[in-house]
């Protein structure tokens, strides 16, 4: 093993030299706005629980319940004895939040867009993925065979040209094309373009597929997401996945679509297939999260109340804001070092804020990545205000 000890030090020691070495935080406490970080309380701005459900007790509760009578594990992969009758249940009711025939569960949003991207598409195929779309999205494009092509950031006239060159090469109309984006980028905190890219596949005879993560829940009707916010139907999405780890404040995912797409993923898409399920306790609390999301709308005015204040008061401390108006709000920093310094000033403070740093950002983006909740007062954001004034007069912003 000193081979590759000496590999895995060496890589470590680099990483730790450019100031790119990431800490897991240790929570001691359930998630929220407060919370227990290391042994001590901080004022949480780094979770992506947008609605305040992941510490929700009539969550817990329903999860509770159903350990009681269904136990905890799944057991087996859904094709041999692991489909419960709460995943069913679970799927019935997303098929129908959604408007689409069917769906089908997975036990992490990962799963669920490598699962995706690698079955629906394969050799002699092309798949057309956002230059910021998550990781799982670009690593499914990746193992699926496809030729793999990323076009630029939000732009149909970028996606456009990359599409009808792939169709120049590929005249066999046999050839399947596959546009791939997140509906709101957990990065930067936009809103794809969809209208847009919808355009490009019905002329190019592509599908498009949208990763809905940071969207179900939190915007559109009751919740219903970026598709619902857009006015865009299955027509012009036909592929939507979506995850339970953001809003609905559990974990795992789903992909919704025509019966015919979703039966095919049973039966070909291999992340499915052979992987145990996820566990009944988790299918049932989830369905308890998806009616609570339903009738949250309170929750989303508040929400958006917190969003707007946020902005104003970045924008009196004259702060490189980025261009979102969702719950992920982003300030630009630029170096790795400056990002982490102000993160670390805010945490003295008694605030959590994540420094976004490559790879996960492009080089000279680093970041602080702001999560705003429905459940952080007037007051926590005033109190982060003053944490970033502090950090400004210190010269790290």
């Amino acid at each position: 093993m000193s081979q590759f000890d000496n590999y895995w030090r060496a890589q470590l020691e680099q990483r730790a030299g450019d100031g790119l070495l990431r800490q897991r935080p240790l929570l001691g406490s359930k998630q929220g706005v407060q919370v227990v970080i290391n042994g001590d309380p901080i004022l949480s701005f780094a979770s992506n629980d947008y609605l305040g459900f992941a510490g929700d007790a009539r969550i817990a509760k329903a999860a509770a319940v159903a350990a009681e009578t269904h136990g905890v594990g799944g057991g087996a992969s859904h094709l041999v004895v692991g489909h419960h009758i709460e995943h069913q249940r679970l799927e019935d009711e997303l098929a129908a939040f959604t408007g689409r025939q069917k769906a089908l569960v997975f036990s992490s949003g990962y799963m669920a867009n490598l699962a995706v991207v690698s079955t629906l598409v394969g050799a002699g195929d092309g798949v057309f993925e956002d230059k910021l779309n998550h990781a799982s999205l670009i690593d499914g494009g990746l193992l699926s065979g496809a030729r793999f092509q990323r076009y630029l950031h939000n732009d149909a006239v970028s996606l456009q040209s990359h599409v009808d060159r792939f169709s120049k090469r590929n005249p066999d109309t046999s050839s399947r094309k596959l546009v791939v984006t997140d509906g709101v980028f957990s990065m930067d905190g936009d809103i794809a373009d969809l209208a847009s890219l919808s355009t490009v596949c019905n002329t190019e005879r592509a599908v498009l597929a949208v990763d809905d993560a940071h969207g179900l829940g939190v915007v559109g009707r009751q919740g219903r997401g970026t598709l619902d916010l857009l006015n865009m139907s299955e027509e012009h999405v036909p592929v939507l996945v979506g995850t339970f780890g953001k809003a609905f404040g559990t974990a795992g995912a789903f992909v919704a679509g025509s019966a015919a797409m979703i039966d095919y993923l049973e039966q070909f898409a291999r992340p499915y297939i052979y992987t145990t399920s996820m566990p009944p306790m988790l299918a049932a609390a989830t369905r308890r999260s998806l009616k609570l999301i339903q009738e949250a709308d309170d929750r989303r005015e508040r929400l958006n109340r917190n969003i707007e204040y946020f902005r104003d008061g970045a924008d009196s401390l004259s702060l490189k804001l980025m261009a979102s108006n969702t719950a992920i709000q982003p300030i630009m920093i630029g170096e790795s070092a400056s990002a982490m310094s102000v993160s670390s000033c805010l945490k003295e403070q008694g605030i959590l804020v994540g420094a976004i740093r490559p790879p996960t950002v492009p080089k000279n983006t680093a970041r602080l990545r702001i999560t705003l909740s429905s459940e952080h007062s007037i007051e926590m954001l005033d109190r982060l205000f003053d944490g970033l004034a502090i950090a400004k007069q210190e010269n790290y912003l």
